[in-house]
């Protein structure tokens, strides 16, 4: 990356990283400069862009706690940084710094980890494959990361087995189902990276729990196009939990209104109908939700990514948030998205976007979910918005999604 490149041309998502309690521990950062090229995928860029220029934008100029909140971040380095006598713009209590699993292993580069080891960082070895020349930067990691994709189960366990001897956390990276987790979870994985948090975990005859039916019903009044003023005041009041939540949702800084609201009633007249529906609707799905607070987290970034992208598609905002809202209803009740849909009175164009992403709104979430995974090339041949415009909106729908989870 040149020294004249263009900042605004970056553009950068996160991948959470669990514990063994389904706690959100780490986010791993990634990268790309929208410049070098629209072909390759995410998995690429995050390691070959971690330069000074790029991170220093990160977590001068963007402010990286905007994307990654009181957490860890995990970056990727290349050869040349770890070599370079660039200072780094933060300290080892936030990162733990990545070795990329290309990079040439050499007497130079191991004396270059030790130092970065020795002033305080932890370092990560990225996509591991075990080999007896590479002990000495084993002896200098903290976590072994290691792709579960790259090898059979077999091997895998015995992966486990050789890097036991050593005093480092193993973390599974690319974990994409729940059975994958679990197996990990068996072998005594520390960590755990990958979207198998959000994959609807169907259980066939498994009833939805009496506490969720309610809720279930609830969304379907909320989203019913003829509903009055009235109803929805009633149905706030009979709840003290959701009025509460909601009022106080209303006096916070996701919301952002210049004055205080000292009662439902007032939230109701300035905000209007439509609004009230909406924050409603966040706060009963985060109720409905037994998974990790990062499958909330994930929903509420689509659902204003969408709504922030919403009129390139010619789509309302209003619209674009409750597509991106309802997108991960099938996960978090374990349900096929058809089956739950048929009891929302969704618009025709909303039920096709969720069960099928047809339509244009299948377009526009298939938009915000790709950029979300990392699938950036996807983005980029899309007739959608730029990367740039999608960076924006990721950015500051991480930043809003935070405040408004430490809301309800």
């Amino acid at each position: 990356m040149s020294d004249d490149a263009d900042l605004s041309s970056i553009i950068i998502a996160r991948q959470p990283i669990f514990d063994r309690h389904y706690n959100t521990y780490a986010y791993e950062l990634l990268f790309r400069n929208h410049q070098t090229s629209q072909s390759a995928d995410l998995d690429y860029y995050s390691g070959d862009i971690a330069t000074t220029r790029v991170i220093n934008y990160s977590f001068l100029e963007l402010g990286i706690e905007r994307v990654i909140g009181n957490h860890l971040a995990f970056v990727n380095l290349t050869r040349n940084f770890i070599l370079s006598d660039d200072p780094i713009p933060f300290g080892g209590e936030r990162v733990v710094l990545e070795v990329l699993e290309n990079i040439e292993v050499d007497e130079e580069l191991i004396n270059a980890v030790k130092k970065l080891a020795l002033s305080g960082y932890h370092i990560a070895l990225d996509d591991f494959i075990f080999h007896e020349s590479l002990q000495p930067l084993i002896e200098l990691a903290s976590i072994i990361k290691v792709d579960i994709l790259s090898l059979s189960e077999s091997e895998l366990r015995h992966h486990v087995e050789r890097l036991r001897a050593f005093p480092v956390k193993l973390l599974a990276e690319k974990v994409e189902t729940k059975a994958e987790f679990e197996l990990c979870m068996e072998l005594g994985f520390d960590y755990f990276q990958g979207y198998f948090f959000c994959r609807p975990e169907i259980i066939k005859d498994n009833p939805i729990p009496d506490n969720k039916i309610k809720l279930l019903e609830l969304l379907g009044k909320l989203q019913d196009p003829d509903i009055e003023f009235k109803t929805i005041e009633a149905i706030i009041r009979q709840d003290s939990g959701l009025s509460l939540k909601l009022l106080r949702l209303l006096n916070s800084a996701a919301i952002g209104f210049p004055r205080q609201i000292n009662s439902l009633r007032e939230g109701l007249v300035i905000l209007g109908l439509k609004a009230i529906k909406t924050w409603t609707t966040l706060i009963v799905m985060s109720e409905m939700s037994s998974g990790p607070a990062e499958l909330i987290h994930m929903t509420l970034v689509r659902a204003k990514m969408a709504e922030k992208i919403a009129a390139q598609f010619g789509c309302s905002p209003d619209s674009g948030f409750l597509l991106g809202l309802f997108s991960t209803i099938d996960t978090i009740l374990s349900k096929p998205m058809d089956e739950i849909i048929k009891s929302i009175p969704l618009s025709n164009e909303s039920s096709l976007a969720l069960i099928s992403r047809g339509g244009i709104k299948g377009q526009l979430l298939n938009c915000v979910t790709d950029y979300c995974e990392g699938h950036w090339n996807k983005v980029a041949d899309s007739t959608g918005p730029s990367l740039e415009v999608m960076s924006s909106a990721y950015t500051e729908a991480c930043h809003w999604a935070t405040i408004t989870l430490d809301t309800i």
